[in-house]
């Protein structure tokens, strides 16, 4: 009975030291596996496929799930590779798998003309800032009716607050201006949207939401 007893602890104690590679390796791969396959569900649901880049999507749902304190199961995703004059401002709702905004908006006017190849996060840059962001509260300023916007990626966005980098509208983020002008208007580094939908849109990430730029 005794070297029953003792052939099982011996058992007990030795067997973890060798699955815990394995179980390690299981621990770390999972989440990410994961992960990724509810990006795929939520991408194919939320009808993003010839619209966004499905990487592009992934890294943003990325952003959204590792991002602290978010409030909302909201993601926008601003895809800076595209020209100014294709929309590509996504808000999704997380929560049940929709596209609720697809729009224009700007970049920095020290970033670019057409597109944006330029980005900075220094004060007066007005450059555009990549990353992860986090929506906050509102105020009305000179631009109208504005969001402000936590930057949560070091070195590349953290400056946001100290920039006044703040989701607005301007009259410059239309196709009204792209048919005349060729291209969209640019702010000093904002991500500005169209006037028409600019209030809507804040209104429905403020308050915790997740905002995703890259380029």
């Amino acid at each position: 009975m005794k070297r029953a007893i003792y052939f099982f602890i011996l058992l007990f104690c030795y067997i973890p030291q060798y699955a815990s590679a394995t179980t390690i390796q299981s621990t770390v791969q999972q989440p990410q596996k994961n992960t990724d396959l509810v990006a795929k569900y939520v991408y194919e649901k939320a009808g993003l496929k010839g619209k966004l880049d499905f990487d592009v999507f992934k890294n943003g749902y990325h952003a959204y799930y590792n991002a602290q304190g978010r409030k909302k199961q909201l993601l926008t995703i601003i895809d800076y590779s595209k020209p100014s004059t294709e929309k590509r401002f996504f808000v999704v709702d997380l929560k049940t798998n929709r596209l609720l905004f697809h729009t224009y908006v700007t970049h920095g006017v020290n970033s670019g003309g057409v597109t944006a190849k330029h980005f900075s996060n220094i004060v007066n840059s007005r450059q555009t800032s990549l990353g992860t962001f986090l929506t906050d509260t509102t105020y009305y300023g000179g631009n109208g009716y504005s969001l402000r916007l936590d930057g949560l990626t070091k070195g590349m966005n953290d400056n946001a607050r100290r920039r006044y980098i703040v989701v607005h509208g301007a009259p410059y983020a239309t196709e009204d201006f792209i048919r005349r002008h060729g291209y969209l208007g640019r702010s000093w580094g904002c991500p500005a949207l169209p006037k028409h939908l600019s209030k809507k849109i804040i209104d429905t990430i403020k308050g915790g939401s997740v905002i995703y730029a890259r380029a």
